[in-house]
C-alpha cells in the first residue's frame, strides 16, 4: 500500500459565494465522503482548512525572517483541505478522487507521499 494525498484546490473567494446553507451542505457531502472513505479502511486523516485571510506565510532569505499575513492578493488558488489516503496504486488513489464531490467546485490533485529527494538515482 501507498500512501496518497487528494488536495482540494479551490478559488481563494469561492466560499464567500455560497450562503450558509450551502456551506452547511457542501461540509456535510464531504463529511459522507470523508467517512466511506474510513469504512473502507482506506482513510488516514482528514482535514478543512480556514481561508487563507487568516493564513501567513514565513519564509527566510539570507538569514532574515519575512512574515506575511493572509489574506494574499497574487493567489490564484488555494488549498481548501485534504485527506490522506491508503491506497493500492496511484490508480486507486485517481479513482477515489473522481469520486469526491469538491472535483464539482474545486480541484483534486493526487500526490504519493515522498521524501523531498530524488533517491531513484541510487
Amino acid at each position: 500500500m501507498s500512501t496518497y494525498m487528494l488536495l482540494i484546490i479551490e478559488p481563494p473567494a469561492q466560499r464567500a459565494t455560497r450562503t450558509e446553507a450551502q456551506g452547511r451542505e457542501v461540509y456535510a457531502r464531504m463529511q459522507i465522503f470523508g467517512e466511506g472513505l474510513r469504512k473502507q479502511g482506506k482513510l488516514l486523516a482528514v482535514e478543512s482548512l480556514a481561508s487563507q485571510a487568516s493564513a501567513v506565510r514565513v519564509s527566510l532569505s539570507d538569514g532574515h525572517s519575512s512574515v506575511l499575513d493572509g489574506p494574499f492578493s497574487e493567489a490564484k488558488e488555494m488549498v481548501g483541505g485534504f485527506f490522506l489516503i491508503d491506497c493500492a496504486t496511484q490508480n486507486e488513489a485517481v479513482a477515489i478522487a473522481q469520486q469526491c464531490p469538491a472535483a464539482e467546485w474545486a480541484t483534486v490533485e493526487v500526490r504519493s507521499l515522498a521524501p523531498c529527494f530524488d533517491d531513484s538515482r541510487d
